[in-house]
């Protein structure tokens, strides 16, 4: 077995990425008890370390090259993995049931549903961590996990919800421009969502387009999660294939609109995933039995109309 990659010093990745979020040497110096000098002793060893230029001045202090740009998009996640395991140590150290979800899911659609649980009275305490990355439930990483696709995860499971996907656009984006016809939206900018290569792609524009029997121009943004693509949607960027599960608070206020209601289905539904240890917690079986009805409620949103 090849040995790993020699990693630079810890205390140096912690002063890239306090400079790298606070914008200056000074910013990173409070932010991390310690004296300006030190955090620019940090940031030469870590360059010495990887042997590339990861600052440079820009004429006010310390700003990052291209180079360092890149590397701290990468990092940090790291120390966000960091962040999360300390969250599910200490929730499961302390009776709270863990939920598990993808990023999007989390911040568009339990996120969302949060103050119904609550306003049932329950005691129950609840810590919703967003990963792409798949728990083990056996391992106890997580109690529940809401995941999509057709992966298997022991013990137990239950579909949620199968969701469709349909264009919108803020109403602005349209104001006093005709739309009388499907295609008519092909005249706008259409932004893109990258699906993560584990997992089935869903339909895209060229499948929309297809479904109204039009060739679809290749898409003018790409974004790699729902929910970016959403949020640029809702500023006026362009036309966004949402999933109905991510939109129905902005489609509600008027954020969103739908010219043409023609939507294409997920290949693949949102499952949940439990093991009976997980059940054991207090409240869980309450919650549980709660999840899948928001599941199913879901899924009659989700239909065409």
């Amino acid at each position: 077995m090849p040995a790993m990659p020699r990693l630079p010093p810890l205390k140096a990745l912690q002063a890239f990425d306090a400079l790298a979020r606070t914008g200056s040497v000074g910013l990173a110096a409070r932010d991390l008890g310690v004296t300006p000098g030190a955090v620019g002793q940090q940031l030469r060893k870590l360059e010495e370390a990887l042997g590339v230029a990861l600052v440079e001045h820009d004429g006010r202090g310390l700003g990052l090259t291209p180079l360092g740009r890149t590397y701290h998009a990468k990092i940090r996640e790291g120390f966000a993995a960091f962040a999360e395991a300390g969250t599910l140590l200490r929730a499961a150290a302390a009776d709270v049931i863990v939920v598990s979800c993808l990023t999007t899911v989390l911040g568009k659609w339990i996120g969302r549903r949060m103050r119904d649980w609550t306003d049932l009275g329950s005691h129950a305490r609840i810590a919703l961590i967003g990963s792409d990355e798949e728990p083990d439930l056996a391992r106890g990483e997580a109690d529940l996990r809401i995941y999509y696709g057709d992966r298997a995860h022991p013990p137990h499971r239950a579909e949620l919800f199968t969701d469709q996907v349909v264009p919108a656009c803020a109403p602005q984006l349209i104001e006093g421009r005709s739309l009388s016809a499907p295609d008519d939206i092909l005249r706008f900018p259409l932004l893109h969502i990258a699906w993560n290569p584990r997992f089935v792609e869903g339909p895209g524009w060229a499948d929309w387009g297809r479904l109204i029997g039009r060739t679809v121009p290749e898409p003018d943004l790409t974004y790699s999660q729902s929910g970016g693509a959403i949020d640029a949607a809702i500023a006026g960027q362009g036309f966004v294939l949402a999933q109905m599960a991510f939109i129905g608070p902005e489609l509600e206020a008027g954020r969103l609109v739908v010219p043409h209601d023609l939507r294409l289905p997920l290949p693949l539904p949102y499952q949940l995933a439990w093991t009976p240890a997980s059940l054991e917690k207090p409240g869980a079986r309450a919650f549980h039995r709660w999840l899948l009805g928001e599941g199913r409620a879901q899924g009659l949103v989700s239909r065409p109309p």
